[in-house]
């Protein structure tokens, strides 16, 4: 019986840990997004030629060289801050390793169930920030194979990720709207890769479909870092009162 309070302190301590650590995950999603769009619009700021999100791959803005590409629609890339921007796709990547598996092993306020259908999420999500990363590493202009393979990784792998979250992959706790629209958006991205990938645009441009397939695993995964870190300060703020409250009484 002496040892009662110890091992709940101890339980109570460890679960904290896990607590924190997932919440260093949802920061590292919130963190390496953010950082994203906001280097996304420096690099876009720097052309001399307009950027435009209709006419442009986000991939150009890494291109090392200024030349016509000629694929998958004519244009002229000439992008000053290619080398910040491509700094930016690998620190996202590592990022979204981080948050990815930060977030899991299960408690603390884990999003993921560990079935099946969780585990293969974060392989999945894991691979697209692992595209990220070889993304950054080799632009289109400079390994192009490479570069294709990371771009597959992350709207191929990533997206299916997402749809898997969303049937199965997420814990009953995830609100219902985040666990739905992690399904909505995969399916959304995957039917936009597949037009991509035939040319048929919608009315929205290479660039505009191109980001319709790229952009909700991003935007998934900033929403879920956002309501994980509100849920997290919520939690530890109640705790923290009810602690008061004991030594007060």
């Amino acid at each position: 019986m002496i040892g009662c309070p110890h091992g709940i302190h101890g339980a109570r301590d460890g679960r904290r840990g896990t607590e924190m650590r997932v919440r260093i995950g949802y920061a590292a999603w919130a963190v390496g997004v953010v950082q994203f769009f906001v280097v996304h619009r420096i690099a876009e700021s720097a052309w001399t030629i307009p950027y435009t999100w209709a006419g442009n791959n986000i991939s150009d803005l890494g291109n090392a060289l200024c030349a016509l590409q000629p694929d998958p629609e004519p244009r002229y890339v000439c992008s000053p801050e290619h080398g910040l921007m491509n700094l930016s796709f690998i620190a996202l990547g590592i990022f979204l390793l981080a948050g990815i598996a930060l977030t899991g092993g299960g408690g603390g306020g884990s999003p993921w169930r560990s079935n099946r259908a969780g585990v293969a999420a974060r392989l999945l999500l894991a691979a697209g920030g692992v595209g990220f990363v070889l993304v950054g590493l080799a632009p289109a202009d400079v390994n192009e194979n490479q570069h294709v393979l990371g771009a597959l990784l992350i709207m191929a792998s990533g997206n299916t990720g997402l749809v898997l979250a969303g049937f199965g992959g997420l814990q009953d706790q995830v609100p219902a709207l985040l666990r739905r629209g992690a399904a909505l958006l995969g399916v959304t991205a995957l039917t936009a890769l597949g037009l991509f990938l035939s040319h048929h645009y919608a009315g929205l441009g290479m660039g505009g479909m191109e980001r319709v397939a790229a952009l909700p695993l991003l935007l998934w995964s900033l929403a879920a870092a956002l309501r994980g870190l509100a849920g997290h300060t919520g939690r530890m703020g109640g705790a923290t009162t009810r602690a008061h409250l004991r030594h007060a009484g």
